[in-house]
């Protein structure tokens, strides 16, 4: 039989390698996926071993396939009947499209009618549909004018699988997995007695907890998935009840004998940068069986076991590697673990090992003084990153590297930078900061921003905020903006290193209280793509409290990629509070309610709050009861704002003032099918909104699509008038950016 093994791109070769030392025939890796050949039962080993596979898929018919029909007769065509057990439910998947079939949806129905009519005439029972937990997972691949036809025999992907670690920086299992193949771990616990002493492998940043369980999986060769109670081949009638038996007995039994020679298979050292992730690790691994497998040590106490001969005589020549996890950390914890990894490679036991490690940039490269060996690109979280692999022995940021460079700033010692240009950064900074220092303090603005990409090669913006009387203190949240593709990702990653140095001197902010986000664009804007934690951010029960326009609003550097309040608003903010006298006002896609208290501040005789976050309306709660607005005439409504919209505009009218603050693009899973551009869909929603309006009433629309531009022939037809007040609501501190939003007055034309 023909089989697939799917998973992402950048894992077919080591997959394939993986399924070859499983014993699996006729490996071939494809784009996503490696087909092989075997038995019912060679599938299941794979299964229940694999660590790269996310599913295990068995051919179970190929058909020439150009339209509906075609599709109808060659689904039908498949005697079911003999490849599902009887009674088993069902659900129907599809993906790829022709000039005839052009919607998945419906390939996938069709081919679901197909199924259940052939099992109906020929058994006489129509099988059931369970698309949440069905037995049988059936997907209908089509390219060009031929389908295929597979059945999942996994269930569940792969990668859901335990232990299932708590931790601040989780990765996949089957990313872990990734990069201790590509360091040849599993290898080097295989080689039975060919070592002089046990592979050694060090985990030098295990925060996540992901890598050091799936090596302490491999070294007591535990099978990935004996743990799993449900899966996909049961529903099968080639599975063989007796040969998954044999398979089970078969694992238990290895993992038997692999506990009585636990370290002479392999010695894991896990530790990290951050103290607390190696304490928050131990407790993880608490009662998942893989405890005893790993030491985990604070970074102090792991040097001093790699350097001071803790490790058994010859483990230093054994295999093994140094692995590091740097592609979720914050950008302020990466120099540190860099400097970890490159402290780690530096001791008598690892300096014989090769290091391979999973980054986002170039900042690995430049910490260790010598570029890396990409083996795979792969996206974690959806997002760029490579495996880079470093040879054995000393690192050139050890041995020959030019002494950093440093920059001085108005007191205090030098900071040191790794790209000596940065000093222009500094003074630049030391600059601007004067300036706006002197700004805010005659504006009354404690919150602002203070640089924005001012120089191109520092793209980053820097938002400085200082706390309210009763959570006093001054923190940073700086941005990086995405480096154009001719910018080497190292040089990148070594100037934000700087920015981050140097931004806390200069504006005299604890560098504990610096939050650090990565900005990359997507579709129709910019989003954050990373955000570092400041891990003494939070005060008291929520966050910080700052003022603005004398109100108190909550803030939040630590759990969320924005802080709870969008800078570039202060002026628009204002203007509802100047026009809410008096109205009954609505504010729509209202995040954390900031421009609902301006409203009552502003005299408002009753505001409603709409949001689809439960988080982000309970936060609306506390910043309007921060600042004394608690009556019934403040409700908040939990709901997608579109279909909210929908059903207000066809039943209530009567609002005064509307405040609408769309995002640039939605799909969120709460609002079903739909997805929302703004672009494309603000007439119809400014439409909708105009029927809610009480006569005199207006609408203040934003966005932040710097690209934005009203469909005013629409908007006239739906009998709008449109004032663009975008120049006269760009803040100070947001000039050098005058697009950073779109502001309009919309009313009713006369």
């Amino acid at each position: 039989m023909e089989f697939f093994a799917s998973c992402p791109e950048g894992f077919e070769r080591p997959l394939a390698d993986e399924l070859r030392a499983l014993g699996i025939r006729r490996v071939r890796p494809l784009k996503g996926r490696v087909s092989f050949e075997g038995e019912a039962v060679d599938a299941e080993r794979v299964c229940l071993w694999s660590r790269l596979a996310s599913r295990v898929l068995a051919v179970i018919a190929r058909f020439p396939c150009r339209d509906a029909d075609d599709l109808y007769d060659g689904v039908y065509r498949v005697p079911w009947e003999r490849v599902l057990r009887r009674g088993s439910t069902v659900a129907v998947s599809a993906r790829g499209t022709n000039d005839e079939l052009r919607n998945t949806r419906y390939i996938a129905l069709r081919a679901k009618d197909a199924l259940c009519d052939r099992l109906a005439d020929e058994t006489g029972l129509r099988a059931d549909v369970d698309t949440e937990r069905p037995d049988a997972r059936i997907a209908v691949a089509l390219r060009g004018d031929r389908a295929t036809l597979q059945l999942d025999l996994t269930g569940e992907p792969l990668f859901h699988r335990g232990p299932r670690l708590r931790a601040e920086r989780p990765l996949r299992p089957d990313y872990a997995a990734l990069l201790l193949a590509c360091a040849g771990w599993a290898g080097a616990c295989a080689a039975d007695g060919a070592a002089q002493a046990a592979p050694l492998l060090v985990d030098a940043a295990c925060a996540g907890g992901s890598v050091t369980a799936e090596a302490a999986g491999i070294a007591l060769d535990r099978a990935p998935g004996r743990g799993r109670r449900r899966w996909g081949f049961t529903c099968w009638n080639e599975h063989d009840e007796r040969s998954w038996t044999h398979l089970l007995a078969e694992a238990d039994r290895r993992a038997a004998e692999a506990d009585g020679r636990a370290g002479a298979r392999g010695i894991i050292v896990a530790t990290d940068a951050d103290p607390r992730a190696v304490e928050a690790l131990r407790a993880a691994l608490k009662g998942t069986g893989l405890e005893g497998a790993v030491e985990a040590l604070g970074p102090e106490d792991a040097l001093g076991r790699l350097e001071g001969g803790d490790v058994p005589e010859g483990a230093q020549a054994a295999a093994g590697a140094v692995v590091a996890d740097l592609s979720e950390l914050p950008l302020r914890g990466a120099d540190a673990a860099c400097s970890l990894l490159a402290e780690i490679r530096r001791t008598s036991a690892a300096e014989g090992l090769p290091a391979v490690v999973l980054a986002r940039d170039g900042g690995v490269d430049r910490a260790l003084g010598r570029a890396g060996d990409v083996g795979a690109r792969v996206r974690p979280g959806n997002a760029p990153a490579r495996i880079l692999s470093f040879p054995p022995g000393a690192d050139a940021a050890a041995a020959d590297a030019e002494p950093r460079a440093h920059v001085d700033v108005d007191e205090g010692a030098p900071v040191g930078v790794l790209v000596p240009a940065s000093d222009q950064f500094a003074a630049r900074l030391r600059k601007v900061a004067r300036l706006r220092r002197k700004w805010a303090r005659r504006a009354g603005v404690t919150c602002y921003r203070v640089y924005d990409a001012d120089l191109p090669d520092y793209a980053a913006a820097i938002d400085l905020y200082e706390g309210a009387p009763d959570t006093p203190g001054r923190w940073l949240v700086v941005s990086e903006y995405a480096a154009p593709r001719s910018v080497d990702p190292a040089l990148a990653a070594a100037r934000m290193h700087d920015i981050l140095a140097i931004a806390p001197r200069v504006l005299d902010v604890e560098p504990d209280r610096v939050a650090a986000r990565s900005r990359t664009r997507a579709r129709g804007g910019s989003q954050y793509a990373a955000s570092g934690r400041a891990p003494h951010a939070r005060q008291g029960a929520h966050g910080p409290l700052v003022l603005e326009g004398g109100l108190t609003f909550e803030v939040n550097f630590d759990d969320y990629l924005d802080t709870g309040i969008f800078l570039d608003h202060r002026v628009t903010r204002s203007l509802v509070r100047d026009r809410a006298r008096g109205a009954r006002f609505l504010n729509l896609f209202a995040y954390t309610g900031t421009a609902t208290c301006y409203a009552a501040d502003g005299g408002a005789v009753e505001t409603t709050t709409v949001d689809m976050s439960n988080t982000y309306l309970e936060w609306a709660r506390r910043n309007m009861a921060r600042n004394g607005f608690t009556g019934q005439e403040h409700r908040f409504v939990r709901d997608d704002v579109l279909a909210w919209v929908d059903r207000q505009s066809r039943s209530q009218t009567g609002w005064d003032l509307i405040f609408c603050d769309p995002p640039t693009f939605s799909s969120s899973s709460k609002m079903g099918e739909r997805t929302w551009d703004v672009q494309r869909d603000h007439a119809g929603l400014i439409a909708r909104l105009l029927r809610m309006l009480a006569p005199g009433g207006e609408i203040v629309f934003s966005c932040n699509l710097r690209t934005f531009e009203p469909d005013l022939s629409e908007l006239a037809r739906a009998g709008a008038e449109v004032k663009d007040i975008s120049a006269q609501t760009i803040p100070e501190d947001f000039a050098r950016n005058p697009r950073i939003h779109r502001c309009y007055i919309v009313r009713r034309a006369r």
